[in-house]
């Protein structure tokens, strides 16, 4: 077997669109004629206990992985070839497939949180050591960091305005990579190995529910119909603004979030797809602001490269000495939906039956956990990190800061007003209805303020406070009150 044979390391860039690795490697085959290896590796780093010891990667996470790999083998064998899958450190499987199949050089994209670059640097001991090439990629922005307007990473705004600012005015997107037409098979007997179960990783088959907003199912082919749904067949990019704050509908947002995390679609794809509807249907507010929320995710990313772990810091990227609560009773409401707040406990409820959760409950969630209980935020980060099947940790821990009020580009004590939030979001109550079937009956003036039923009105409505529904946690006002006293008196390491 010819020693410049090239093993493709697959991580969160499971698709065979825009995949420069792949691609490159496809071109290099061409040209000279090795082979190419197309690898997968699972992580038994990544099926451990979190700090706070929730599972790192939860059922819905590990299935959502599981059929994007599955998709992932089928598209490659569309192309004359397959997916080797291995369960394992990378660092070790990939050092023994090298000299297994006489590998010359390891093509993959670059992470940049410190797991994974710490896995990056191990592997690439290693490889060095073996006389083997370990070249990277940059594959999971619109915006490739070389193509960023200032020099270096160290000089990237601590404002996320001032970012999008000095790349929109000289924006500069690069052309999505060809899939290949075919790639070379692996040679006969190479071992390809089975894709591992949910039980095989520890984790039992989550429960089905008829009342999630969308059956998210991963991979690439189902990526790609989303978005053509999306832009194409319901042509609802073009209200994308106005609906995008909606939680109760499958498409008052575009739901690519999960796609986007595992690299099953690239931004680049997305981004060609707008100027696309822009030129064949309309340019308008709603298509400027879907590229608007990519820009969102390439700062959180670029934001993770240029501060590294301070990211995961109690103190977070401001260096804030709050003094976080970790108390577990309250922090157990919050997660089960039981805090007697219904948008809160509606939002949360969806994502322990369904995985996902609109970028709206997030923010409301959050607040709601720092700003009035003003618990641990790296809890709620962790309880994410589990559960979210569109989890990538640039985003999440981002964000994460940002509402704890702790991030680059923190405004001081900023609380959602879960009252407001539900009326401006939720006007009618169809969202909490549709999750706390408890207060089915209860009517729209009170849906979100439940606590003030009288006990006639709660015979009336079919439900009793404290027995078929909590009575709130907290004051809501008093309870942030405190918490900014408490922000406000904290001080910078």
């Amino acid at each position: 077997m010819n020693k410049q044979s090239i093993l493709v390391w697959f991580r969160n860039d499971l698709r065979s669109h825009d995949c420069e690795t792949l691609y490159r490697a496809s071109q290099d085959a061409q040209q000279t004629g090795v082979k190419i290896f197309p690898v997968y590796c699972f992580d038994p780093a990544h099926f451990d206990k979190t700090h706070f010891g929730f599972e790192k990667t939860g059922a819905f996470r590990a299935k959502f992985l599981i059929e994007t790999v599955v998709n992932l083998r089928e598209s490659l064998r569309s192309l004359s070839s397959d997916l080797i899958v291995r369960v394992g450190h990378p660092d070790q499987v990939l050092p023994e497939l090298v000299q297994q199949l006489e590998i010359g050089a390891v093509y993959y994209h670059a992470e940049v949180t410190t797991e994974e670059k710490t896995v990056e640097k191990k592997l690439g001991s290693i490889l060095k050591q073996l006389n083997v090439s370990f070249k990277s990629f940059w594959g999971s922005t619109l915006i490739h960091l070389n193509d960023l307007p200032f020099g270096d990473i160290a000089e990237l705004p601590e404002l996320f305005t001032h970012f999008r600012k000095q790349v929109e005015a000289n924006l500069t997107i690069r052309e999505v990579f060809p899939t290949p037409d075919r790639l070379p098979s692996l040679p006969e007997g190479t071992e390809i190995g089975e894709i591992p179960t949910l039980a095989r990783l520890g984790l039992k088959e989550p429960a089905p529910c008829d009342r999630a907003v969308l059956q998210f199912e991963g991979g690439e082919t189902k990526a790609l119909e989303r978005l053509a749904h999306y832009f194409w067949d319901s042509d609802r990019l073009q209200v994308y603004k106005q609906t995008r704050n909606g939680m109760l509908h499958a498409n008052d947002s575009s739901k690519l979030s999960p796609w986007l995390a595992l690299g099953c679609i690239s931004p680049s794809y997305i981004y060609t797809q707008v100027k696309k509807y822009e030129c064949d249907r309309l340019a308008n507010d709603s298509t400027y602001w879907l590229i608007f929320e990519l820009l969102w995710r390439d700062y959180y990313r670029f934001v993770a490269a240029k501060h590294g772990n301070k990211l995961f810091y109690r103190s977070g990227l401001r260096g804030t000495d709050i003094p976080w609560e970790q108390d577990w009773k309250r922090f157990e409401l919050w997660q089960t939906g039981n805090t007697g707040f219904p948008l809160v406990d509606a939002n949360m409820r969806e994502l322990a039956s369904t995985g996902f959760m609109s970028n709206r409950g997030r923010q409301n969630v959050a607040s709601f956990l720092t700003k009035n209980l003003g618990i641990d935020w790296r809890m709620g980060a962790e309880w994410f990190e589990s559960l979210l099947i569109d989890y990538d940790p640039c985003s999440n821990w981002g964000n994460w800061n940002y509402t704890a009020g702790i991030g680059n580009d923190a405004r001081g004590f900023r609380f959602f007003n879960i009252n407001k939030q539900a009326k401006d979001y939720d006007p009618q109550g169809e969202y909490v209805k549709h999750w706390l079937p408890e207060l089915m009956e209860i009517p729209v003036t009170k849906i979100h303020q439940p606590w003030q039923l009288l006990a006639v009105e709660q015979k009336r409505f079919n439900v009793r406070l404290g027995v078929d529904y909590p009575h709130p946690v907290v004051d809501l006002f008093t309870s942030a009150k405190a918490n900014e006293e408490i922000y406000n008196n904290s001080v910078y390491l």
